[in-house]
């Protein structure tokens, strides 16, 4: 028997458990899951990036590696 895998959010980069979250196509074919309604208003309707957004996983690493050096 096969797993379900799990997917991460496109915006804030949390694991999407089976069976839940949105899954979002673009007329040119780019996929984008999403996790809640925030995430995806945030990227497709503000156009907000993730790295900029203070509460996702892209912002934190990116702080992290500011910080480093």
């Amino acid at each position: 028997m096969i797993m379900p895998r799990r997917i991460e959010c496109t915006f804030c980069g949390e694991p999407i458990e089976p069976g839940t979250g949105t899954m979002y196509v673009r007329k040119d074919g780019t996929i984008f899951h999403f996790c809640s309604k925030k995430c995806e208003k945030n990227q497709i309707s503000l156009k907000r990036k993730a790295r900029t957004t203070r509460w996702t996983e892209k912002y934190r690493q990116e702080k992290e590696q500011r910080l480093k050096q």
